[in-house]
């Protein structure tokens, strides 16, 4: 009786973990998916995913989509990322210090907090004042070579930077190993693509790090200014929340 006990506990196990792999598929950019598409990215039959995407649609995790076929996040993931959201108090607070600093630096202005594998974008504060706009969309799970993904890997646990690993070649995890101790180390992160710049620095509440803020820009950038304001921001946010300012290692 304990086997089939522990048997049935197993499958109910792998099954919370597979449901959660399904919902981690889902993004700003990817809104919908077929049964074969989930198939493909997880290793299903497609049958077996057409009954996992059928159960999670009549629990309300998921509904149908637009497209014949189709799969969506559904009314019940919804509330509950409105209500997981709702509860960190960070993102209650950070909009006006985020406008502020928009408008000082001229800017887009970015929030992420901590996801399942890695930081996801919250609030955004889009500078509209140069030619070119740079943004990116709440609810974005950022690359694990951003800059804020930079700082929660130096402020978080290992595990989470094996994770992001771990699908790299050794001179890729090396390049972001160094950038990660480089971000630790100076309390702050910048990554360049191209023309493009990301600032980023940390935010601390009371148990660790809460939160990361990115200045987003192209072209030119004066980098002793910009650092200054955002690190103003980051330690304002952080005084509120009960943090402190983080502390750089040798």
């Amino acid at each position: 009786m304990a086997n089939s006990e522990d048997a049935t506990s197993t499958a109910d196990i792998r099954a919370v973990a597979r449901v959660a792999q399904i919902c981690a598929l889902f993004g700003p950019q990817v809104v919908e998916l077929t049964a074969a598409d989930i198939a493909d990215a997880t290793g299903l039959n497609r049958t077996t995913a057409y009954r996992y995407c059928a159960s999670m649609a009549a629990a309300g995790i998921l509904e149908r989509g637009s497209r014949r076929g189709t799969f969506a996040l559904g009314g019940l993931m919804l509330e509950l990322g409105v209500q997981a959201l709702g509860r960190r108090r960070v993102v209650e607070i950070a909009g006006s210090h985020l406008q502020r600093l928009r408008t000082a630096v001229r800017m887009t202005a970015v929030l992420s907090v901590r996801g399942t594998t890695g930081p996801v974008v919250a609030l955004t504060e889009e500078d509209t004042s140069r030619v070119v706009v740079m943004t990116v969309h709440p609810g974005t799970k950022l690359d694990p070579t951003a800059a804020q993904s930079q700082l929660m890997f130096a402020y978080g646990d290992a595990s989470a930077m094996e994770t992001a690993t771990a699908g790299m070649s050794p001179a890729q995890r090396a390049r972001l190993e160094t950038d990660v101790y480089s971000a630790r180390r100076q309390g702050y992160s910048v990554v360049w693509n191209g023309s493009t710049v990301a600032v980023a620095a940390p935010v601390f509440d009371d148990k660790g790090l809460a939160a990361t803020v990115a200045l987003l820009g192209a072209g030119e950038l004066d980098l002793e200014s910009t650092l200054e304001q955002l690190l103003a921001t980051t330690n304002a946010l952080s005084a509120e929340l009960g943090g402190g300012a983080p502390r750089a290692v040798g």
